[in-house]
């Protein structure tokens, strides 16, 4: 067993608590995929767990047992990123399908404005809500950096974040006026009203009613709220509105390099992804609006 599958096995026992048989499927499965590929494992791109999965299709594999071999690799690789091993996930957007990309579910420019006008503006909840998926869907950030992000992170006169991605890795971004604005407003007649009991904060920018720093989860739940009150009939997450960014630039003319830059993907085929969203959307418009299509 090599070292890296040492690590993942620890992880499965003290982390997860998963059964023996468990634990030994994944770690065969890991065993096998390391075989077809003949590489090491820190250095398996997209592509090659794409090739992994059409030939066990090709082989005539059951789509429970696929399925249940991604599943070991998506596990190993989300461990290899959590632990700073790796900076990008191989098998984050690959699914057990026939061509192997999921292509990430995105909202038009309609159901976003829709989902930001949701949040009560009267309230301080409903103002920090506000705020936050106006910075989300200004910067593209994943809800991750959104909810780490502290005061000093922030440069409201010349409009950027500092957001600290995967493997600590730094990059700046742009804000639009809309949401400086929403955040100059926020600091100043919103979060100072966020507090604990004995009158204290947390450092992070965003706040819970108790003065305590926003979770992942508690976001998830405020965001598929708004989406039901929006009557938006998606099943939408924080990453929605990333996804939405980042193809609403490229729908508009941006470099891809741009967009990769600022979504900070280290490779630029995990950006590419969105290039199928745009091209599907052109053979639509294509299909609709030419006589002999």
């Amino acid at each position: 067993m090599t070292e890296e599958f040492k690590l993942f096995n620890e992880y499965l026992t003290v982390e997860l608590g998963l059964a023996a048989n468990t634990k030994e499927a994944y770690l065969r499965d890991l065993t096998i995929f390391k075989s077809f590929c003949m590489k090491e494992m820190c250095s398996v791109t997209r592509q090659d767990i794409i090739k992994y999965m059409q030939n066990l299709k090709k082989e005539r594999y059951a789509p429970a047992t696929i399925a249940r071999k991604l599943a070991a690799l998506k596990a190993f690789y989300r461990f290899m990123v959590n632990e700073r091993i790796m900076r990008e996930d191989p098998a984050e957007v690959v699914e057990a399908g026939t061509k192997g990309m999921k292509l990430p579910r995105i909202l038009n420019t309609s159901e976003v404005d829709r989902l930001l006008k949701a949040p009560n503006l009267d309230t301080f909840e409903g103002y920090r809500d506000k705020t936050m998926l106006e910075v989300l869907y200004a910067t593209g950030t994943r809800v991750s950096e959104l909810i780490t992000l502290k005061s000093g992170d922030l440069n409201l006169n010349m409009q950027y974040i500092i957001a600290f991605g995967k493997g600590s890795k730094e990059r700046i971004i742009p804000l639009g006026k809309i949401a400086t604005n929403y955040l100059k407003d926020y600091l100043e007649k919103v979060r100072p009203n966020l507090k604990t009991k004995e009158g204290q904060q947390e450092p992070f920018l965003f706040l819970t009613v108790t003065g305590k720093g926003m979770t992942r989860q508690r976001f998830w739940q405020i965001i598929k709220e708004y989406g039901k009150k929006s009557n938006i009939n998606k099943d939408i997450s924080p990453h929605t509105l990333r996804h939405s960014f980042a193809t609403h630039l490229l729908d508009n003319g941006a470099d891809l390099r741009i967009v990769q830059e600022l979504l900070g993907h280290s490779d630029i085929s995990t950006t590419q992804i969105y290039t199928h969203l745009t091209n599907k959307r052109l053979r639509t418009i294509y299909d609709k609006a030419h006589p002999r299509a």
